[in-house]
């Protein structure tokens, strides 16, 4: 077996474990939707999670480092044998990866009781797994190139022990160091791998339609100033998220990754919701860096949860899904366009994300922007996995 695609035929057990995005990506989607329908129940007093965390804490933690972790591991495990030419895990190893994540998941729930450390430890299992198996891979086939990648991982997995050491202190997780250093990690993930994928497929897409503007290719001496610029405020923010000075440098990074998704022809994909969307997700990028500088620079015109929450469902969860549903109908051979089905999927997510952020700005009718908010959420994910589930779980008919 020589190749990636061979050593997927060889497989002979369920079609979920013959390649990294089908358990990760269908079982992220689930847990997405899942949560989302716990975390309400808490709320209303219909349930009592069994969670060491408050209610809140988890559903920062479960989002941010439960189904981020198992989507960022699903495009991991699909596209590092792609950069570096090794071979993919697959079988029995990927199950054993993936069952790692769901005992972290199930641990976290069920936390209520059990020792700290051992908590930390479920949960740290996988993520501390996908970052070795990194490590091997780039160093193996030394793809230096991809180094930062391993950096960014590492360090959202040292923010998850961050964490759990804040929440195991008595101090409030849910707005603590670790969760801004893990969705630090995830906007610094996104501004550069996004940086790579978005105009790649633009143009690929766009050079089939006819003449025309192209994207201005990635990783440009702009490009590499907008991604320091971001890395600096993501810093300053992580450190002292109140400060003038963090706000003044969360708008110049935002002002520049405005500038730099403008030179990618995003304009020019209206036809194409599975390349528009990759667009409109990392447009929350400087739309979240900008809107929480202003919830700095005049508090009570946004509050401060719902500025965070364009980076957190915006650009993070955005991001996800349309990469989610694009690599699945890529890797199970099907068309890559959206039908309408995916259009829903995204739209259910925008109004998710508009919905929370309109929360901030009436509070008098948060309750019902919150429920509209959680119910586009649970469409967006749970429908994720009605629509692509039944190709995540056969296997696929090669050529």
């Amino acid at each position: 077996m020589t190749t990636t695609a061979e050593q997927m035929r060889a497989w002979r057990g369920p079609a979920i474990l013959s390649f990294g995005f089908r358990p990760f990506f269908l079982g992220a989607a689930l847990w997405a939707a899942l949560a989302m329908v716990l975390w309400i129940s808490a709320l209303t007093g219909a349930v009592d999670l069994p969670t060491r965390f408050d209610p809140v804490t988890w559903h920062a933690h479960e989002f941010l480092f439960g189904y981020l972790s198992a989507v960022i591991a699903g495009f991991l495990l699909t596209a590092v044998p792609n950069w570096t030419g090794q071979l993919p895990i697959v079988g029995w190893p990927l199950g054993g990866l993936f069952a790692l994540w769901v005992i972290g998941r199930a641990t976290v729930l069920c936390s209520d009781g059990l020792p700290p450390v051992a908590v930390a430890a479920a949960d740290l299992a996988m993520p501390v797994a996908l970052t070795g198996f990194l490590a091997r891979e780039i160093i193996t086939g030394r793809n230096w190139r991809n180094l930062i990648v391993l950096v960014m991982l590492g360090t959202f997995t040292l923010a998850n022990a961050v964490f759990h050491v804040e929440g195991a202190s008595g101090a409030y997780a849910a707005q603590g160091y670790g969760l801004r250093a893990g969705l630090g990690a995830t906007l610094m993930m996104i501004a550069v791998i996004g940086g790579r994928i978005v105009p790649s497929f633009t143009r690929n897409w766009l050079a089939r339609q006819g003449p025309g503007r192209l994207p201005v290719p990635p990783m440009q001496r702009f490009d590499k100033i907008a991604l320091l610029a971001l890395l600096v405020a993501l810093v300053a923010w992580i450190a002292a998220p109140d400060r003038q000075a963090t706000a003044a440098l969360l708008l110049v990074a935002g002002a520049l990754h405005l500038a730099r998704l403008a030179r990618w022809a995003g304009d020019r994909t209206g036809a194409e919701p599975l390349l528009w969307i990759l667009h409109v997700g990392y447009l929350f990028l400087p739309l979240g860096a900008v809107t929480l500088a202003a919830s700095i620079l005049v508090p009570g015109v946004f509050g401060g949860a719902a500025a965070q929450h364009l980076w957190m469902a915006g650009a993070a969860g955005m991001m996800t899904l349309a990469v989610m549903t694009r690599a699945t109908l890529g890797h199970t051979g099907q068309e890559l366009t959206a039908g309408k089905g995916t259009l829903g999927l995204y739209l259910m997510l925008l109004t998710a994300i508009l919905a929370r952020l309109a929360a901030g700005l009436w509070p008098d009718q948060a309750t019902v922007l919150h429920t509209l908010s959680a119910l586009g959420w649970i469409a967006a994910f749970g429908g994720f996995a009605l629509i692509y589930g039944p190709a995540i779980l056969r296997p696929r008919v090669w050529d």
